[in-house]
């Protein structure tokens, strides 16, 4: 390679990197730097020129692909990122898997999806064809019990399994509307400690919503046979869709006949699911590679650098292109099926960003216009991109029969080249604002250490901040505290305008900007609609009305504090009365940890029972004396607070950090007193056995930051921790 672009890094984009993406050794230890993990990649898929044309100038195309990465203007997908020149191999992040109503058929689903979770991939599943539960099963003479119940049985392998050791694997579970079990799946979220390793969304047809809008019966259809089961209301069935969703944020809706419309191979059957965060509809067996485009890198003097923006495309395309043939899949009949229309998603990160380079606000009309013509740039790029390799490289092998098979496309590589993604941990690294999502928040506080915390301000406010003469110490904090800048009055007005949240807009403004970027995008969008936690559940009604009749493909909404309603409006009817500790139980089970502490070594041990959490207690190696006496207190008011309903990170955040005068090291962490080596165990065993609970939204279970809701994940810009890939 010639010379390498300078790498710049934040310190939060090293942290996930070290923590997610570089090669460790056998002890754990990372054993190779950024710079080496992008060359590691851009060598790889470098490479796969040759199989092309042996005469490829590699030396060129690595350099371009490198550059390209290190100057954070495209990342690939994570499993890209962390398995390119690697034994694993494996380089997709999006999959779906058939479910058939056959036992053969569910197992082998849940087989194939512990080796892609091993992998690092995720999986979507659409459980439609299973006969309903009570159903007649012929060959046992027995009863179906259902789709939910397989369900259930997949959460549960998957909460066994570490995608590629790095994070839990992710499952999206759609339902067709006119399934007769369709009133269950709505509400089997409801309880939020269930189904944790799934998303879920309905899969309405064109005829359920015209039933809606006409308050008419439609038909409850058995997949077993094709009768009709029962007819129901659609109007109400689609409230109860709306309610749940108010509720809790389950489900989502996807809406098939919308996306089958827009299917490129049709001759090869109708797509029936999607990926894990909904943006990628594939078919059985089928696989997706995905890249995004920074667009915050291509603005330069309040202006859109569309030559930049051009090349960056054509690289985009290219790599991707090269991806599918770099890539070790995971199963026989998935390298078939992904190679056959070799589709990829270039999509885009940081348009917030670009927005406020701009000086436009994200909720005005300027917005949905710039949505719309730089995703039809990108698009129109994407497949001129994808039909000058296809001249050297053929077509892609379904390409008969699809809907590229006529005179004005001779040529085309890719079946589809358009994704919007969210890119969770990827804006991390590239140092963007995530996907087409507006600005979570304008700062935050980030850990620093286990007892202090940086507010961390987006670059563009500092810079402004700084230059109009309003910045200082305090509003910055003030800032992190409170996400937005709308109800200070230290930022002028004009800032207020551009530096808007995800909270501070409306969700008829989120779903305006998600339908222009899907009016120009070939496979689908990944995008949160937010609510205010006031918002009403007639107002979520009609978000889901307006999605589909604007042409979004599907919609996930999450209403500000949702997920938490049940835990707030207990706290509230407490608050009515004493509270009163619950009864310790006979039973528990538990872990005990040993710590070396400046008094000696303390072993502290923590109970659970089945609503949790319920007991913390410690001994000294040596018994009696003042310390003993201490840790004993320390240990019975922390389980008498468990046992009261406080939260364990609360608990946490209050001993973490106590200092006596004999702190020490051990195992790697500086422990400063008992109460401080306690925090560490109950931190430890919060991380390990609720990590994942919908319980913990609001808190990083890694660093304590506040974690972000995209397009069906939960992402933590302080260190990089997320729910799915």
């Amino acid at each position: 390679m010639g010379k390498r672009s300078a790498l710049k890094l934040s310190e939060n984009a090293l942290i996930v990197l070290e923590k997610r993406y570089l090669k460790k050794n056998d002890q754990g230890k990372v054993i190779e730097k950024a710079e080496d993990m992008f060359h590691r990649v851009a060598h790889t898929i470098a490479r796969m020129d040759l199989k092309y044309d042996p005469s490829a100038k590699l030396e060129k195309i690595e350099e371009n692909f490198y550059t390209i990465m290190t100057n954070l203007e495209f990342l690939p997908n994570s499993p890209t990122l962390m398995n390119a020149g690697r034994k694993l191999g494996q380089l997709s992040a999006c999959f779906v898997l058939p479910v058939d109503d056959s036992m053969e058929s569910i197992f082998d689903a849940i087989k194939y999806t512990a080796i892609i979770h091993k992998t690092g991939g995720g999986t979507g599943f659409s459980f439609s064809r299973i006969r309903p539960k009570d159903d007649m099963v012929r060959s046992t003479r027995g009863v179906s019990s259902g789709p939910i119940s397989f369900m259930t049985v997949y959460d549960a392998a998957t909460e066994t399994i570490k995608q590629g050791g790095t994070r839990r694997g992710a499952n999206m579970a759609i339902l067709r509307v006119d399934h007769p079990d369709i009133e269950s799946f709505i509400t089997c979220k409801v309880d939020n400690t269930k189904l944790n390793n799934f998303n879920i969304s309905v899969a309405a047809t064109d005829a359920f919503m015209k039933a809606v809008e006409e308050e008419k019966d439609y038909d409850l259809i058995n997949p077993r046979d094709g009768k009709v089961t029962n007819q129901i209301n659609a109007a109400l069935l689609f409230d109860r869709i709306v309610e749940s969703a108010w509720k809790n944020g389950e489900p989502g809706m996807i809406f098939l006949d919308t996306i089958n419309r827009s299917n490129p191979t049709p001759q090869l059957g109708a797509i029936e699911s999607t990926n894990p965060c909904g943006e990628q509809p594939l078919l059985p067996y089928e696989s997706c590679n995905l890249g995004s485009i920074n667009l915050g890198r291509v603005v330069s003097r309040g202006r859109i650098d569309f030559d930049k923006l051009k090349r960056l495309v054509h690289l985009g395309v290219h790599f991707l292109d090269n991806v599918i043939d770099a890539n070790k899949f995971p199963l026989e009949q998935i390298k078939k099926v992904t190679q056959g229309n070799r589709k990829i998603g270039l999509g885009i990160m940081g348009f917030a960003d670009m927005l406020i380079r701009l000086d436009i606000p994200y909720d005005s009309e300027e917005a949905v216009e710039i949505a719309r013509q730089v995703m039809g740039f990108v698009q129109k790029e994407s497949k001129a991109a994808s039909a000058e390799l296809a001249k050297t490289r053929g077509n892609f092998p379904n390409y008969t029969g699809s809907i590229y098979d006529n005179p004005t496309t001779p040529y085309m590589r890719n079946a589809t080249t358009t994704t919007i993604a969210p890119t969770g941990t990827l804006s991390i690294i590239a140092g963007a604002s995530t996907g087409i999502e507006p600005l979570f928040a304008v700062s935050y506080f980030r850990a620093v250490l286990e007892d202090q915390k940086l507010a961390e301000v987006h670059p563009d406010f500092l810079r402004i901040a700084k230059k109009e003469g309003f910045y200082s110490e305090p509003l910055m904090n003030k800032i992190a505290e409170k996400g937005s800048v709308q109800d200070l009055e230290e930022v002028p007005d004009p800032v207020k305008h551009v530096f808007v949240t995800a909270h501070d807009i409306s969700p008829e403004w989120h779903i305006r900007i998600q339908a222009a970027f899907q009016q120009e995008t070939d496979n689908a969008v990944s995008k949160t609609i937010n609510f205010s936690q006031d918002a009403s559940v007639d107002d979520v009604r009609k978000a889901f009305l307006q999605a589909y009749h604007e042409g979004c493909k599907g919609i996930t909404i999450y209403r500000y504090g949702s997920r938490e309603q049940q835990v707030l409006n207990l706290s509230k009817e407490r608050a009515r009365r004493r509270i009163s500790p619950r009864p310790r139980p006979v039973q528990t089970t538990g872990v005990t940890e040993r710590v070396s502490t400046g008094c000696g070594k303390i072993y502290v041990t923590v109970n659970c029972d089945e609503e949790g959490i319920c007991e913390v207690f410690a001994q000294m190696g040596k018994t009696g004396g003042c310390a003993s006496s201490q840790i004993e207190a320390t240990g019975r008011l922390i389980s008498l607070a468990l046992r009261s309903g406080v939260d364990v990170g609360s608990i946490v955040k209050q001993i973490t950090g106590i200092r006596c005068p004999y702190p020490m090291w051990s195992e790697g962490q500086q422990v400063l007193s008992c109460p401080d080596a306690m925090s560490k165990v109950l931190r430890s065993f919060v991380h390990e056995q609720i990590a994942d609970s919908d319980r913990q939204v609001g808190a990083c279970p890694d660093c304590g930051c506040v974690l972000e809701y995209d397009g069906g994940c939960y992402v933590c810009r302080g260190c990089g921790f997320s729910r799915c890939a």
